[in-house]
């Protein structure tokens, strides 16, 4: 008896297991078909909710915070694969040297336009999330910056005679010597603008005139020795209430690197140094919502920023990214090299040195004279990447070019003319003929703005592009036309 009753109790606990069973697929199947209809609504753009896939999300989706940030759908195909087949799920951090080349090689085939497209993806999905980007309003007004030296009499050659007399000088310090009277040299003469984030600025001027100064001055990097009046703000705070270095990114005109680091360790180590900025922030708050809506991501968008927004890597995504748009991928592995060492080329010098900048996660750019040694074409695709960046991520850049290409100088919205240390003007690149017409001068119509720009302002060049007939040609000086350029004031705050 004892027997047949344990045989019922078994085939009891059979059935209750079998309609346990039958009950937890019942409702996986609506939990999958409510999930795939949620994902379905919330873009067009979204992935296909195939069986795999939705399988696939749902385990990262389980994961706790932390490594769901670093976990996402890895595609190894180019997407033509049916039902998600190639997808996998990794960790971001272990992504091979071959699998981050390869990806790359994926997402930008054509560097122009894909490059565009993909920021356009990554725009559109933080915008459909409702996260907003930080943008950087730099400000300067009635800056003016002196220079104090040291006026030399003769020829200042580096002779023991001289360098005795300048020894006994610093030592001695009598005012009555000749090598000890001081001169005052004004470099900037009280200048004002505003760099308005999102558009990119261009900044023209003849050697000598201050461009440098500004640049460094703007971004934080000016010598201490330098006298400076005037106020320069980030957002409304001032230089002194924080580090603008760790806002902005200045680009010297000179290629100083390490040589005996190659091109993808010289910007893994400038990478390292500049850390992700707010990348992790931005990723978190982006995939909160996107759960709290059952949105799921493109798998390329969400594994390409959640592996630029880790922090500690000794080599990322994002420096296989630069050496791609930059046309640096062909000599990544290759020694930066000098004079002793065999290296790569001044060109490809002068884009890494752009890079080194751009790898890092600042708002705001100011690069001095990145054109010198390249191309026009290869200038060209450098502004362009800029360009993109700028309009789509809400950057501030300023760039500073000696003589660009017309197709190059259309890229920009916005130009600064700067001779004598003033500013001639400051405004939207499609005013700046109306105002010189106003002004007295017209460019011809085969004639360069930018070669006509930098001519206007010279002595010997403006007779030219005079086009008052009825009056008599005088030469017009940079004070005359930066006071007009006040009294017109193009530019107006928002």
């Amino acid at each position: 008896m004892a027997q047949l009753v344990g045989a019922d109790e078994i085939e009891s606990f059979r059935i209750q297991l079998s309609e346990i069973e039958r009950s937890i697929r019942s409702s996986f199947r609506r939990r999958t078909a409510s999930f795939r209809s949620n994902s379905a609504v919330s873009s067009a753009n979204d992935v296909d909710p195939d069986n795999e896939s939705v399988l696939q999300w749902s385990e990262i989706d389980r994961l706790p915070t932390f490594e769901r940030l670093r976990t996402s759908l890895f595609d190894e195909n180019d997407g033509n694969e049916p039902d998600g087949k190639g997808r996998r799920v990794v960790d971001v951090t272990k992504l091979g040297a071959l699998e981050r080349h390869m990806f790359i090689e994926k997402l930008i085939k054509h560097i122009e336009h894909d490059n565009l497209r993909l920021l356009q993806k990554i725009r559109k999905r933080i915008d459909r999330a409702g996260v907003k980007l930080s943008a950087i309003e730099v400000r300067y007004t009635n800056l003016s910056i002196e220079a104090e030296c040291e006026v030399v009499y003769g020829e200042p050659l580096p002779t023991l005679w001289n360098s005795l007399k300048s020894m006994l000088s610093d030592l001695v310090r009598l005012p009555a010597l000749p090598s000890q009277q001081q001169a005052k040299i004004s470099i900037l003469n009280d200048v004002s603008g505003i760099i308005k984030p999102g558009r990119m600025t261009l900044m023209l001027g003849p050697p000598g005139c201050g461009k440098t100064t500004l640049l460094k001055a703007l971004s934080g990097n000016l010598n201490k020795t330098l006298k400076v009046t005037g106020e320069i703000s980030y957002n409304g705070y001032k230089l002194e209430e924080f580090v603008a270095q760790k806002t902005s990114a200045y680009t010297s005109q000179d290629d100083l690197h390490i040589p005996e680091m190659t091109v993808r360790e010289t910007l893994d180590f400038s990478s390292r140094c500049q850390g992700i900025g707010s990348r992790a922030e931005i990723l978190t708050e982006l995939t909160r919502r996107e759960r709290e809506a059952k949105s799921v991501p493109d798998p390329d968008i969400d594994t390409y920023m959640k592996a630029i927004a880790v922090e500690g890597q000794k080599t990322t995504l994002q420096t296989d990214y630069i050496l791609k748009i930059l046309g640096l991928d062909i000599c990544a592995d290759t020694l930066v090299g000098d004079a002793m060492r065999r290296g790569i080329s001044g060109g490809q010098k002068k884009r890494l040195t752009a890079g080194e900048m751009i790898v890092g996660p600042t708002k705001a750019l100011f690069m001095d004279e990145i054109s010198n040694g390249l191309d026009s074409s290869t200038t060209y695709r450098i502004v362009a990447c800029l360009q993109q960046l700028a309009h789509i991520t809400d950057a501030t850049v300023l760039v500073s070019l000696l003589q660009p290409a017309p197709e190059t100088f259309d890229l920009f919205d916005d130009i600064i003319l700067m001779s004598e240390g003033k500013i001639v003007y400051h405004g939207p690149r499609c005013d700046i003929l109306e105002f010189f017409k106003d002004c007295g001068f017209r460019c011809p119509e085969r004639k360069g703005v930018a070669d006509f720009l930098q001519e206007v302002i010279s002595r010997k060049d403006q007779e030219q592009y005079w086009c008052k007939t009825e009056q008599t040609y005088s030469f017009i000086s940079i004070d005359t036309l930066s006071r007009k350029y006040k009294g017109v004031s193009l530019w107006k705050e928002a």
